[in-house]
C-alpha cells in the first residue's frame, strides 16, 4: 500500500462503536460507488466532526499503522477528509437525516 507522502503523521479514523480498548475497535469501511472498500480517514478531530458528525465514534492512529492494518483487512483505498452525507452517518445525526427525508417527500429513496 502506498500512500501520498503528504499525509499528516497521525489520523483520526471512525470505528463501528465506542471501545475503552483501542485494540477491541472495529474500523468502519465504507463501500465507494465503484464497489471498493474505502478506510475513511480525517487529519483532524474537527474535520471528522464536520465530514461524519459529532456522535460517530473514532479513534486516533499513526499513519504509518495504516499498512499493518492493511495487510490484515485488504482494504481498497483511503479516502481523506471527505464528507459523508447526513443521510449515510451513523448515530442521532443519521437517523435524523433519514427521517426528515423519509417527511420530506414520498418516492425519496433513503438509501
Amino acid at each position: 500500500m502506498k500512500l501520498p507522502a503528504d499525509y499528516p503523521p497521525v489520523l483520526y479514523v471512525p470505528i463501528a462503536q465506542d471501545t475503552a480498548n483501542a485494540e477491541d475497535a472495529q474500523l468502519e469501511y465504507r463501500k465507494t460507488k465503484d464497489g471498493r472498500t474505502a478506510l475513511l480517514a480525517y487529519s483532524a478531530l474537527d474535520r471528522l466532526h464536520a465530514g461524519m458528525g459529532t456522535s460517530q465514534p473514532w479513534l486516533v492512529l499513526q499513519t504509518l499503522q495504516l499498512q499493518g492494518i492493511w495487510e490484515v483487512d485488504k482494504f481498497d483505498t483511503v479516502l481523506l477528509d471527505i464528507a459523508v452525507p447526513p443521510e449515510h452517518r451513523n448515530g442521532p445525526e443519521g437517523e435524523a437525516a433519514r427521517a426528515a427525508q423519509s417527511d420530506g417527500g414520498e418516492g425519496n429513496d433513503a438509501s
